[in-house]
């Protein structure tokens, strides 16, 4: 059937592009000399957006991270949304020295519609126009020490929007975590680096991003409330024709699922997510993608295409067309041949992506090599759980569900709390990490003096 092959074809282009894309953003990326920004007065006056949700146990490593900034903390303002709290979330962050705004709504649940509240606060108070931009960030983040000094750099470099180089603070808990953690690796490493390079558009992540006021106020504060809030920021800016800026220098931690069922549940909110970015965005980027001959619309237009969506119909229908005689099944076992050396061709694919990504970052990723040759057999297996998890997003009705963060991370783990930031650690040099007694761990342990490798 002629719909069958349409589809086949569609297929094979559309995998075959995003495949060259992937392989010129490596080589690019490893070749080229990043993209870096020179030095910049520190005298903006920054915002911090944290939407927290039972996060009493962890909120704190974000917020002594905040305070212990080279960036002159008198310019810095913490703002927290306890958004729906049933702990002391909001006593603690306000003890440290934080605005807070509690928020209570069970119909409206979710990032965006906290970050909505948080900034209509800030509006309506006439507090908003006092800062030069907005930072936001989630609850469980760690920062590097230099992280707003170097986001300073890129903002007065002239860039509206930024994002930061995404790490993981607990890579080396298991397989479901280094999965995570390789793949926003991965992203940073090899794609919003190769985008600079490029002069396109990067990928605003969940966390480690910041807005200016100008962007702000086009907004009329936050007004993102998809599934998948950042990347519905990213295409809403692309095509208002702002270029995102990454900025490489500046490192954030983030902790990924330890269950895969926390894992499942997260990835199957931002496969809906997509869906819905999809629906409400990828028209009008291809539109723009067409007439204003912008990569950055074609390379967010292959981002979001529902790859798996199509591969499904192109699936239930050969079997529909087979059953009625349209077509023979021996022509359909031959096209489930060919899906299946594609997918032993993309498992290989996978493996050398992470060892790729190992080896290029090694220096920021704690695990030993024997930890981190496991997670090279076990990413193939995270990645292709995406395949059900697509499949299962397209037919669910997905709602935000909070996840569980470690209680105490440091003090639980030194090694998970520490370990990611150099390989020297293992050798117990403490205190060229961010120990500053003779004791590494510890809530305060965190954001001390920086690695050489920074």
């Amino acid at each position: 059937m002629v719909l069958l092959t349409v589809l086949d074809t569609l297929l094979f282009i559309v995998g075959a592009i995003g495949m060259v894309y992937q392989g010129v953003c490596i080589v690019a990326s490893l070749f080229a000399k990043p993209v870096t920004f020179p030095e910049a007065a520190m005298d903006k006056r920054y915002a911090v957006l944290i939407s927290a949700r039972n996060e009493e146990h962890v909120i704190g490593n974000l917020i002594t991270c905040l305070h212990e900034q080279t960036y002159p903390s008198g310019l810095i303002d913490i703002w927290v949304v306890a958004d729906n709290c049933t702990d002391g979330t909001a006593r603690v962050v306000r003890d440290m020295g934080c605005h807070v705004v509690e928020r209570h709504n069970m119909q409206q649940v979710g990032k965006g519609y906290a970050l909505t509240y948080l900034l209509d606060y800030m509006i309506d108070a006439g507090l908003s126009d006092t800062y030069d931009a907005y930072f936001v960030f989630d609850a469980d983040n760690k920062l590097d020490r230099h992280y707003f000094e170097e986001m300073n750099k890129a903002f007065q470099s002239g860039f509206k929007i930024l994002t930061s180089y995404r790490n993981s603070v607990n890579l080396a808990d298991n397989w479901v975590s280094s999965g995570s953690a390789l793949w926003f690796i991965r992203e940073s490493r090899f794609l919003n680096n190769s985008r600079m390079l490029f002069g396109s558009s990067c990928h605003v992540g969940g966390t480690g991003f910041m807005f200016s006021k100008e962007i702000m106020k086009r907004n009329k504060g936050w007004k993102f409330h998809l599934l998948t809030e950042d990347l519905e920021f990213t295409m809403d800016s692309v095509l208002h024709g702002d270029r995102v800026g990454y900025c490489g220098s500046a490192i954030l931690y983030d902790e990924q699922p330890i269950t895969f069922a926390q894992s499942w549940r997260q990835r199957l909110r931002w496969s809906r997510g997509f869906l819905q970015v999809f629906r409400y965005y990828g028209p009008q980027l291809i539109r723009r993608a067409i007439k204003e001959r912008d990569f950055s619309a074609v390379d967010f237009t292959l981002l979001l295409c529902p790859f798996t969506m199509l591969g499904v119909i192109r699936a239930v229908l050969g079997v529909i067309f087979a059953a009625c005689g349209f077509v023979t099944w021996q022509s359909q076992l031959g096209a489930v041949t060919g899906w299946s050396s594609g997918i032993v061709l993309a498992v290989l694919g996978m493996m050398a992506l992470a060892g790729l990504t190992i080896i290029a970052e090694r220096g920021q990723i704690g695990a030993t090599n024997k930890e981190l040759f496991a997670y090279v057999l076990s990413f193939p297996i995270y990645m292709l759980s995406y395949v059900p998890i697509s499949f299962q997003a397209i037919f669910s009705k997905v709602q935000w569900k909070p996840i569980e963060h470690k209680a105490e991370l440091c003090r639980a783990s030194p090694r998970v709390a520490l370990g990611h930031m150099h390989q020297g650690f293992y050798q117990g040099d403490c205190e060229r990490h961010f120990c500053r007694g003779s004791e590494c761990g510890g809530m305060d342990a965190v954001c001390g003096i920086v690695p050489d490798s920074v």
